[in-house]
């Protein structure tokens, strides 16, 4: 493991699995099933089931791997195995921008989505947020073999997707302060974002 691993881990990791956590667990209703897609290891989702025990929770993962903390089923990354309104939550957590085209992952979370669609992504605003999300990317995901198109929207470019598909932006949330406070100014910024959609 390399040094920028260790700090990854022990500054970063740890942190935003609490408190993205409890900011996605907010806004997941009572009783909901939920499908996490992209959900790699499954630790976010099982950190979210053990503070809402009231909800269930599943995921599916294009890499599945070898150990999972929830039931992770396989897909292709375009098309989500289960049936339209199969659950009352789709959670996509830093998983758009890994497509080519976010728009129809989007589509299809929409369909098997029978309450809400949960994004939590990046936006491009700002002085160096490509390369700055670029680095990040790289950080946290090359390792594990994460496919990296770097699919980085604007604020409107987002709202716009979201007005196509006939979801209603019903929370929008860019002050997660996901880092601590001495490396926010670099990492966070406006660069991440939480939305709660509901279909019109």
């Amino acid at each position: 493991m390399s040094v920028l691993d260790k700090l990854h881990g022990r500054h970063h990791h740890r942190r935003r699995l609490r408190v993205l956590g409890e900011r996605l667990g907010a806004l997941i209703p009572e009783g909901a099933s939920v499908l996490d897609v992209g959900c790699g290891d499954g630790l976010l989702t099982r950190f979210i089931a053990d503070q809402r025990s009231d909800v269930k929770v599943t995921g599916v993962d294009v890499l599945v791997r070898g150990e999972t903390h929830v039931p992770v089923d396989e897909f292709d990354g375009e098309t989500l195995p289960h049936g339209s309104d199969s659950f009352d939550t789709v959670m996509l957590v830093d998983v758009l921008h890994h497509t080519e085209h976010p728009e129809g992952l989007l589509a299809e979370a929409a369909r098997v989505g029978r309450r809400y669609v949960v994004v939590k992504d990046h936006t491009l605003q700002g002085i160096l947020a490509r390369p700055t999300l670029r680095f990040m990317d790289r950080t946290s995901n090359l390792r594990h073999g994460v496919s990296l198109p770097c699919t980085y929207w604007e604020p409107a470019r987002w709202r716009s997707a979201f007005a196509e598909l006939s979801l209603d932006v019903e929370v929008w949330d860019d002050d997660l302060r996901l880092y601590p406070w001495w490396s926010r100014w670099i990492f966070e910024r406006s660069l991440h974002f939480v939305a709660r959609l509901v279909a019109l």
